[in-house]
């Protein structure tokens, strides 16, 4: 005669397989609300089939749909606006930004691989787009351009950095690309760096030799020479990358 069953156990087991199981049924209803999305060619900001139609569609209950929906939205693929529907999101990388800081910060106090990895990818993009800034030239406000760098001056003047001008810098070079995921990409990089800002070593960092080397990237565009602008660049990024220790 085998051993009595444990109850507990099984009522354990039981509950456990449910959970997984209903785990699974979101992200399968989660994918074919995407799989919806891509297949009808909808754009972000179009509507979607309203939550009767997606019900019948997708033959699901209103409970799940919604717990569905909400996961959706927290990542961006689908803009929930009360009263008046639901549509295709934007998909922000907010969710990626907010994973990077994390991790940026747990690097901090660990070895810092996890921050020297992420300036590294973005030094591989922003030196790999140089030949493309200068196929821009024309269309990039140099204007602009030279009011970011000046700002930088004179905050460095008195002492301070001006990351606002900073960043600016960097997105007036860059969009005349015209490709919204490289400055969307950028921007995430450069605002998950400048949380970690305060907490890494400043090495011979200095306002005026960041506000220098800005100036720097400028005047090489501005003579259209690749090779300095290459070389003004490399520079900007070897003093990022002197801030950032290798224990290793």
């Amino acid at each position: 005669m085998g051993e009595p069953l444990d109850s507990a156990a099984v009522t354990t087991s039981t509950a456990g397989g449910r959970r997984q199981g209903a785990r699974a049924n979101q992200r399968a209803l989660q994918d074919a609300i995407k799989r919806l999305i891509v297949e009808r060619g909808l754009a972000p900001g179009a509507p979607l089939p309203t939550e009767v139609e997606l019900m019948k569609e997708l033959d699901v209950s209103r409970h799940p749909l919604r717990e569905a929906m909400k996961a959706l939205e927290a990542v961006g693929i689908v803009d929930i606006r009360h009263g008046y529907g639901t549509y295709v999101g934007s998909v922000p990388l907010t969710g990626l930004e907010a994973g990077l800081a994390f991790r940026g910060a747990l690097s901090l106090r660990g070895d810092y691989t996890d921050i020297r990895d992420l300036l590294e990818v973005r030094e591989v993009l922003e030196t790999g787009l140089v030949d493309r800034v200068l196929g821009v030239y024309d269309r990039i406000d140099l204007d602009a351009l030279t009011a970011t760098v000046v700002t930088m001056e004179e905050e460095a003047g008195q002492g301070r950095y001006a990351p606002e001008a900073d960043w600016r810098f960097h997105e007036i070079l860059y969009r005349p690309l015209g490709n919204g995921l490289v400055l969307d990409l950028l921007r995430v990089f450069w605002r998950v760096f400048n949380t970690l800002d305060a907490e890494l070593p400043r090495a011979d960092d200095t306002p005026q030799l960041t506000a220098r080397r800005h100036r720097a990237i400028l005047e090489a565009l501005r003579a259209r020479d690749e090779a300095a602008l290459r070389a003004a660049v490399d520079e900007h990024f070897r003093g990022i990358r002197a801030r950032v220790p290798d224990r290793g």
